[in-house]
């Protein structure tokens, strides 16, 4: 796989208290890690970095019926089940959804800088997408697997993609990292998009 040299980043997203862990990678190399609250901080470190692709674990768009969007829906079909996305007015107000709002926040402050991929070709960078670690792992083990055992799997398979994982401290930062892969699958064409523009896709790595 080629784009190796690239400045990549990853971003796990999580509710108000756990706030954003982002990982950036640089070949096999954690070059930087970031725990923060603050999308802007997010934003900021990566255009500092000067990451090309961004991979994130939040929905990038909101369901437009309520209901599953299409990119769920394909990857439920195939096993690979995620957290259903509801619609904008229903994910502001719930708190379980404050991780998803979270998100939505870091894509729109991203778009002035990270064009959201749509699914057209050639790729344009800088560019950001969403991603989902489960259905990223068993992307990588070319099978499905099961999220219990996440934590030791899922740094297995950054060591098979021969990434240095030691400054790995949490599951969190494994995620991170493993969205950040993906992102180096992005740019070297090597990956598989699920959904439509209009409700989101998902981009996973090619095994």
């Amino acid at each position: 796989m080629k784009a190796t040299s690239h400045m990549v980043a990853g971003i796990d997203v999580g509710g108000t208290k756990k706030g954003f862990r982002a990982v950036a990678l640089r070949e096999e190399t954690v070059v930087a890690k970031l725990a923060t609250s603050a999308p802007d901080h997010v934003v900021a470190w990566c255009r500092e970095l000067h990451v090309s692709a961004v991979g994130i674990d939040a929905p990038c768009r909101w369901s437009q019926t309520g209901r599953a969007r299409l990119c769920e829906r394909e990857l439920a079909g195939l096993g690979m089940s995620c957290f259903s996305t509801p619609s904008k007015a229903v994910g502001e107000v719930h708190p379980f959804y404050r991780w998803m709002v979270n998100g939505a926040e870091l894509f729109r402050l991203l778009a002035p800088h990270y064009r959201l991929y749509d699914g057209h070709t050639p790729l344009c960078e800088p560019l950001c997408f969403e991603t989902f670690p489960q259905a990223i792992a068993c992307c990588l083990a070319g099978k499905m697997l099961s999220a219990k055992h996440k934590r030791v799997e899922r740094r297995r398979l950054l060591d098979q993609a021969a990434l240095t994982t030691d400054a790995l401290t949490s599951i969190d930062e494994i995620d991170a990292a493993l969205c950040a892969l993906v992102a180096r699958h992005v740019l070297a064409g090597s990956f598989k998009v699920f959904g439509d523009a209009a409700e989101g896709l998902i981009l996973l790595p090619n095994h």
